[in-house]
């Protein structure tokens, strides 16, 4: 939300990816045979209806509990899982409005930078080669200037060049969450999804890590959806804030709107949580129950089972995300005329 279409690098409109995990033949004829029911196809919903449009050289931070749908909505950005509803524009544009040129553009210009550096990043290739093989598959230089080129890119993102005949397993943790970002950044990106990109680093090597994003933004005009759990990282580096809860975004704004007065209930219990520094004591009033499963996630409002303020229309009417202030969106019935309000706007 809060970009209009002319100004949208990214537009997401009603996203949704289900993963289906079909039963086998021994669950369909147990479940005939006993009647439990229990030898349907079984449905994960991933990601629900979601809307969200980021600008050019935007910072927009994706926050939200394990298991809410973060990674795999990053995943459909990429194109690395195909969205199951929806429709997504780069630039104005669908993919199947595109030439076959736009749509090859659109892939190198979206990359993805992964949790794991250790996890994603071939152990029997060197550096050089994990660095250089894309730009040198697509085009984007030639084999005899490889090496020069991915001297360049280690030096950009803080490595040793003299490093490239190296393997990752002779890398510490944030050099290699550094080759992670050199790899992305080979094939000249415009809109980057970090993926906790700092969540298994030190504190130490997390701040230099995201100071490094914060120069990679400036200097190459990048565009970052940054996905993470910590939201102490995202008030550092975010200009924005989407707070996502089983798949849906509850609420938007700008990060220091939004730390200031989080408007939606889901969105206070996160902040409340956040160690602070005071000289005054404060009790600690965790969110209550654990996030539902998204094979059976609980109609109306997702949040209502774990909600101080849940109402009736809660548990049967989902929440519309609309706009309740300046570039800020929430999706809770609070912020009906009706209702007592959630806070602040």
């Amino acid at each position: 939300m809060t970009a209009s279409k002319s100004e949208a690098l990214l537009e997401l409109q009603g996203i949704s990816k289900r993963f289906v995990q079909r039963a086998d033949v021994a669950e369909k004829l147990t479940a005939k045979l006993t009647g439990n029911g229990k030898g349907a196809d079984r449905v994960v919903h991933a990601v629900d209806h979601v809307d969200l449009a980021i600008r050019r050289g935007e910072v927009v931070g994706l926050v939200g509990e394990s298991g809410c749908g973060k990674s795999t909505l990053g995943r459909v950005i990429t194109g690395i899982h195909p969205s199951t509803e929806g429709v997504m524009r780069w630039k104005g544009k669908t993919e199947s409005e595109m030439t076959g040129e736009e749509r090859h553009a659109m892939r190198l210009a979206v990359q993805m930078i992964f949790q794991d550096p250790m996890s994603s990043l071939n152990p029997r290739k060197q550096v050089r080669d994990i660095i250089g093989e894309a730009p040198l598959a697509h085009g984007l230089i030639k084999k005899d200037d490889i090496d020069s080129y991915v001297e360049q890119v280690m030096q950009r993102v803080g490595l040793d060049p003299t490093y490239k005949m190296r393997y990752p397993h002779q890398f510490s943790g944030g050099q290699r969450a550094r080759i992670g970002i050199a790899r992305a950044l080979a094939v000249q990106p415009e809109f980057l999804v970090c993926d906790e990109s700092v969540a298994a680093l030190d504190v130490s090597i997390q701040a230099q890590v995201i100071n490094l994003f914060m120069k990679l933004c400036h200097e190459l005009n990048l565009t970052f959806l940054f996905i993470s759990h910590d939201l102490g990282v995202v008030q550092h580096i975010s200009d924005r804030v989407v707070i996502m809860y089983l798949g849906r975004v509850v609420e938007v704004a700008p990060t220091e709107e939004l730390f200031k007065a989080p408007n939606h209930p889901y969105t206070k219990g996160l902040l409340s949580e956040i160690p602070r520094i005071a000289t005054q004591p404060r009790e600690f009033v965790p969110i209550k129950g654990e996030i539902p499963s998204p094979l059976h996630p609980p109609s109306g409002c997702h949040f209502h089972p774990r909600c101080p303020y849940a109402m009736d229309r809660c548990k049967t009417e989902r929440p519309v995300l609309k706009q309740i202030g300046t570039n800020r969106w929430s999706a809770c019935h609070l912020n009906d005329a009706d209702n007592k309000p959630a806070g602040n706007a």
